[in-house]
């Protein structure tokens, strides 16, 4: 079974921060890829935000690079997402993403809403 948890979503001002977390109960694979996507209103498609192996190797997409930090707790199975300078193109529904060793092994939390007014 797998349980994926997202917090911490919310709605700011432009400029502001905010601090994304996501807890993962697993029981049956070990968890080698975190990372966090979003998807902007209207859209259909997620973007890679950034992710984190278990082996602490850290990926960020340009939209989150100088701005963006993610922290990863193998032990906790968490992955959190700071965010600072924000932008109304930030907004947008967070998601967390888990995926084993084996590629089919690919899971999603269900979304935390960050919104970012001018």
């Amino acid at each position: 079974q797998v349980r994926i948890v997202e917090s911490g979503g919310d709605s700011v001002q432009s400029g502001e921060s905010l601090r994304l977390s996501c807890t993962v109960s697993v029981d049956f694979f070990i968890v080698a890829v975190m990372g966090w996507y979003r998807q902007a209103p209207g859209g259909s498609q997620r973007e890679l935000v950034g992710n984190v192996t278990r082996d602490g190797i850290s990926n960020y997409a340009d939209v989150a690079r100088d701005r963006f930090t993610m922290s990863r707790d193998n032990a906790k199975n968490t992955l959190s997402l700071e965010m600072h300078h924000l932008k109304p193109e930030d907004t947008g529904l967070y998601f967390c993403n888990v995926r084993g060793y084996n590629p089919q092994l690919n899971y999603w939390g269900s979304g935390t809403l960050v919104t970012v007014s001018a």
